[in-house]
């Protein structure tokens, strides 16, 4: 099995950057939760909310494609850009990624 480095950079200014090995056909959330970093996902990762929401600032070819479903999703997260992704839909299918976690400090029950 193939495994890559994904780079997370988060918002939060007290927050260091981290690399971590990601596996083909793991998901970008699965990797946070495995490693103890904070990314909401109320739906419990089944593309049923925004809570998840990332940016992708690397990688965009590396992962599967976004859906309809998803999309419909990222449009209502807090602060959506050209390269929103749900971390439970952003899947490696090949390749390095990078993201940037927004600021997690936004959510109640924190």
């Amino acid at each position: 099995m193939s495994v890559f480095k994904i780079k997370i950079n988060f918002e939060e200014k007290d927050h260091e950057s981290v690399e971590l090995p990601i596996a083909v056909g793991e998901s970008v959330l699965d990797v946070c939760l495995d490693n103890g970093i904070e990314l909401q996902h109320n739906c419990g990762g089944v593309c049923g909310c925004s809570t998840c929401h990332i940016y992708l600032t690397k990688g965009e070819d590396n992962v599967q494609e976004i859906s309809d479903k998803e999309e419909d999703f990222i449009d209502r997260a807090v602060n959506p850009k050209i390269s929103s992704r749900l971390g439970c839909q952003c899947i490696l299918i090949d390749g390095d990624l990078e993201v940037t976690i927004p600021d997690q400090s936004q959510f109640l029950g924190h």
